[in-house]
């Protein structure tokens, strides 16, 4: 039995009294109070730098420890091992950058056109100045699918890493990541894995996945805007990034440049706790992890229950063309309409108080692969809040929209 409560979470975001049904949780999901409140809290207490002689330095140490552990539990990883940064683009860009430290003529970097360009760019920036092969695992067009063997095929023995999203961004895809883990570490590459949009809709645990690294970001899941990489303890202390004189060698801070954005952090928290709250009960028997594990689960087979909804009132839509058809995706659809501009059908859809916009999203590879190009096409993905009177709707907005 699922006992997730749609109207519970919903409750508690403030950005619903607004009216708008949002479907743009793919880009940044709404925040719920107590999030907000928690970063509040962090930026009027007593707070300066880490340390432990006074309250201030010790409310610090207490939330960048804090934070560490709740972001280690949902991902299933060693706190050690959890790194922040501004942005999950930063962070890649960072990683990229020292890694091909150690890159040059006749190593190879596997990259696809299923992924946001934030898992693509960094790579093909770092190889081409390292003068390193970057291989291109394509995607089905027809079907939105990334099979295996397409990255399979292009690594090699002299593959020193291989970088996969977790879930595309734009048609949800969401490709075999253990099978991928395999294939890489058989020839000792490195396994990067992009998990920001898959985080938001599925239970994760980074060991089974089989990821060296894994990225995503705390704004997609109901948290602040803050980029998180997991990696184990062991593969940070072999990295060696570009850093000031004085800063640290301790890993994880060796990789965290600057003073932490301590509010983010606490918001951060805040939403792991709210996103183990998806359920409740359990607070005193079970653990955080658990608790995640079992929300999380819910989460996604409420999801998929809306997700069926809303698919199968797309397909009866006159002149829609979808361009998402995995069989494992989340809870994401891409469309166009014959006739139609897709940002005008957006822009009206924001005229009835529908946020579900249009675009390519920095999905530039997926989108081109497409045949959409820049222009792309209209998103609406689902996140915790969506129920059914949101799915209805959208659905007899684009209807009056296209068909009238």
């Amino acid at each position: 039995m699922n006992d997730f409560d749609v109207a519970r979470i919903r409750a508690r975001m403030p950005a619903l009294a607004s009216g708008v049904a949002f479907f743009d949780g793919p880009g940044g999901t709404q925040l719920p109070d107590v999030v907000a409140e928690a970063m509040r809290m962090a930026m009027t207490e007593p707070l300066s730098n880490r340390g432990t002689m006074t309250q201030s330095e010790r409310n610090a140490e207490s939330i960048v420890v804090g934070s560490r552990r709740a972001a280690a539990e949902l991902l299933g990883c060693d706190p050690a091992g959890v790194v922040f940064a501004r942005s999950m683009t930063e962070a890649t860009f960072m990683v990229a950058r020292t890694l091909a430290n150690d890159w040059g003529p006749g190593d190879r970097v596997v990259v696809t056109d299923l992924d946001h360009d934030a898992n693509v760019r960094p790579w093909v920036t770092y190889a081409e100045k390292a003068g390193a092969e970057v291989a291109w695992a394509r995607l089905d067009p027809t079907t939105g699918e990334l099979p295996t063997s397409h990255i399979v095929d292009q690594i090699t023995d002299n593959t020193r890493l291989v970088s996969v999203t977790g879930a595309s961004n734009v048609v949800g895809t969401r490709p075999d990541l253990p099978a991928i883990a395999e294939a890489a570490h058989a020839v000792n590459a490195l396994f990067f894995v992009d998990g920001v949009h898959l985080t938001a809709h599925a239970p994760i645990d980074v060991e089974q996945i089989g990821a060296d690294f894994y990225a995503c970001s705390a704004y997609k899941f109901l948290g602040p805007h803050l980029g998180i990489i997991a990696a184990s303890s062991a593969v940070w202390e072999s990295l060696h990034p570009d850093k000031l004189a004085p800063s640290t060698e301790q890993v994880p801070e060796r990789f965290e440049l600057g003073t932490l954005p301590y509010e983010l952090l606490a918001g951060l928290i805040a939403a792991v706790d709210v996103l183990a709250d998806l359920v409740p009960g359990g607070e005193t028997s079970m653990t955080r992890r658990d608790r995640l594990v079992r929300s999380m689960t819910a989460l996604a087979q409420h999801e998929d229950h809306l997700h069926a909804r809303l698919r199968s009132a797309l397909e009866d839509l006159p002149g829609i063309t979808m361009y998402a058809h995995a069989q494992r995706r989340t809870p994401t659809e891409f469309f166009t309409f014959d006739g139609w501009d897709s940002a005008e059908v957006a822009h009206r859809l924001a005229d009835k108080q529908i946020n579900a916009p249009a675009g390519s999203f920095y999905a530039y590879e997926p989108c081109r692969s497409l045949g959409l190009g820049s222009g792309g096409a209209i998103r609406a993905g689902l996140a915790p809040y969506t129920d059914e009177s949101d799915v209805d709707r959208l659905i007899a907005a684009l209807r009056d929209i296209v068909v009238t």
